[in-house]
């Protein structure tokens, strides 16, 4: 009768460790099937906030915009912004310009800055030396 006894704990046990693994299986399979939308899900949050904080960007870019195009309506402000950037004057006033040191009125009343070192040449002039040497070493 042990034997029997002993036979049926090993039925059991095996069919015990069968349901586990279909158990460990069904876990598993589940834990896949629910990975992929998860990972989606908290991609598309990720998603949802980077939008969220470039939507408050824009908005805040719009109301500066609105804000320079509002003051652009005033013409006080246009006389204003023509005074100091273009240096224009009203009719019938006088132009004072205080020159820094370096620099020297040139023939024909315009501003122009003296070079300060004589052997310096023009940015387009060293551009165009560039391309000139580029060319002679393709020539060899």
């Amino acid at each position: 009768m042990r034997e029997d006894q002993g036979d049926g704990e090993g039925r059991s046990r095996a069919s015990l460790t069968g349901r586990a693994a279909v158990l460990a299986v069904v876990v598993c399979m589940l834990a896949i099937s629910i990975a992929y939308p998860l990972r989606e899900y908290l991609a598309q949050r990720s998603d949802i906030g980077e939008y969220r904080q470039r939507l408050t960007e824009q908005r805040e870019r719009v109301a500066a915009l609105e804000a320079a195009h509002q003051r652009w309506q005033d013409p006080a402000y246009v006389e204003a912004q023509a005074r100091e950037r273009l240096r224009y004057v009203m009719p019938g006033e006088t132009a004072y310009v205080v020159l820094e040191a370096g620099e020297a009125p040139a023939p024909d009343g315009v501003i122009s800055k003296a070079p300060s070192d004589p052997e310096r040449t023009p940015w387009f002039a060293d551009l165009w030396r560039s391309v000139e040497v580029a060319g002679a070493v393709g020539k060899r």
